[in-house]
């Protein structure tokens, strides 16, 4: 599959709650898009044996992919900075560095709630690439970290999608918000949008025992 290739190059930054499915989509995106993909927590654990998560390990990380997304952006490669822009003023401080490098800044807001979010947290799978450096996040530490997100504001500029949808809705959702952001050429990347398929929400009488009573739902 060729990649998609934008008219200008774009900072994709990502937020959501730990668990959201960030780096999923970070990893797809870029397997389907000309872009780097940054993962924070790769990065970390190629530099510490023992991660020890905290503020001076944490600034550390973050210069090293703020140098890392300036060289790329400012060579005309899009990238996607999978470490999540928690406070608002850090989304200000990465959107400053896309402009600076002639770039066009981004926000992926991954919405999911709490419960399916830590539940996720609890039962990653380090054998899959997606799961493989990220941080073991205990109950306690998964709220403090939720606590200090800042929600983006109405005048960032974001585009919303669901944590719990599948890559490919998810995809189209971006797709869509780079087209009418002028990155994208009104045809590029239109055989990759996801169609919707029809779902048959009244089950069938035959395939076993069905309240009738209920009454059949219609979206328009």
């Amino acid at each position: 599959m060729q990649k998609i290739s934008p008219n200008k190059p774009f900072l994709l930054m990502l937020y959501g709650f730990p668990g959201a499915g960030k780096t999923y989509f970070a990893r797809q995106f870029c397997e389907r898009f000309q872009a780097a993909h940054l993962q924070g927590d790769r990065i970390r654990a190629e530099l510490f044996e023992s991660p020890r998560y905290d503020k001076q390990e944490d600034a550390v990380i973050t210069q090293l992919m703020n140098y890392m997304a300036t060289e790329f952006l400012a060579a005309g490669l899009s990238t996607v900075y999978d470490s999540n822009a928690l406070r608002s003023v850090q989304r200000h401080k990465l959107r400053d560095l896309a402009r600076k490098a002639h770039a066009e800044p981004m926000l992926v807001w991954m919405q999911i709630d709490t419960d399916s979010a830590f539940a996720r947290e609890q039962n990653r799978d380090r054998r899959r690439a997606d799961d493989k450096y990220s941080a073991a996040l205990d109950p306690s530490h998964f709220s403090d970290t939720v606590s200090h997100m800042q929600n983006p504001s109405i005048a960032e500029d974001y585009v919303v999608i669901s944590g719990k949808h599948v890559f490919n809705s998810q995809f189209s959702a971006v797709l869509k918000k780079l087209r009418d952001s002028g990155l994208l050429t009104p045809s590029e990347g239109g055989s990759q949008i996801a169609k919707p398929g029809l779902v048959n929400l009244v089950p069938n009488p035959a395939a076993g025992r069905v309240d009738m009573s209920r009454r059949n739902i219609v979206i328009r």
